[in-house]
């Protein structure tokens, strides 16, 4: 059985979710801590006695990566992403400065890029890798089957889809891989969106 803790982080309100089982393996997907919120990341994690074995992103967006320097500085993981966002997303900086944000936001670079129906494993759990692009051109999901739920970025929210006109997005895009990547789960699967 997967836990599945959720936190709300940065200006931005985005979700940033730490999965474990019963041996105590960890993935931290989405990781938008800045200070002092990486306090209460750290905490849960050492109270737990969880071990990290992977940083997992739906995607590279600034509100998603904020907290990847303080998991790469404390645990010595770099993030996993898909390739499309890692070549075509500007960095970080960059992407502050469009949103008028001050101060200088450092990139871990990407140590292993996933790709579609790859699995990411920790302890006795799986995670597929399902592909939706359109919010941003790599966007990914994090589905288990066993546990009937799915990790999905803000590639679909309560009500809604992710906004398009970031860098590479696309809306037809989008609709299609939500159609077929995630309404095609089984109806009682719950969905984590990246906001809300």
């Amino acid at each position: 059985m997967i836990t599945i803790k959720a936190f709300e982080f940065n200006y931005f309100q985005e979700n940033t979710f730490v999965l474990y089982d019963d041996t105590k393996e960890a993935v931290i997907i989405d990781c938008g801590c800045l200070r002092p919120s990486e306090k209460e990341l750290s905490d849960f994690i050492t109270e737990n006695k969880l071990t990290v074995k992977h940083l997992l992103c739906t995607h590279l967006h600034l509100d998603h990566i904020f907290g990847n320097p303080f998991i790469y500085k404390t645990y010595g993981l770099s993030p996993q992403a898909h390739r499309l966002d890692v070549e075509q997303l500007p960095a970080p900086d960059k992407q502050a400065q469009a949103f008028g944000l001050p101060g200088h936001f450092q990139e871990i670079p990407v140590q292993k890029q996933l790709v579609g129906n790859e699995v990411v494993k920790f302890g006795h759990s799986e995670l597929l890798v399902l592909t939706v692009p359109g919010h941003s051109p790599g966007s990914v999901a994090f589905y288990n089957k066993k546990n009937g739920f799915a990790i999905v970025g803000d590639a679909l929210f309560a009500g809604s889809i992710g906004r398009t006109d970031l860098w590479g997005g696309n809306q037809e895009v989008l609709i299609a891989a939500i159609n077929d990547k995630l309404l095609s789960l089984p109806d009682e699967t719950v969905i984590y969106p990246g906001h809300g």
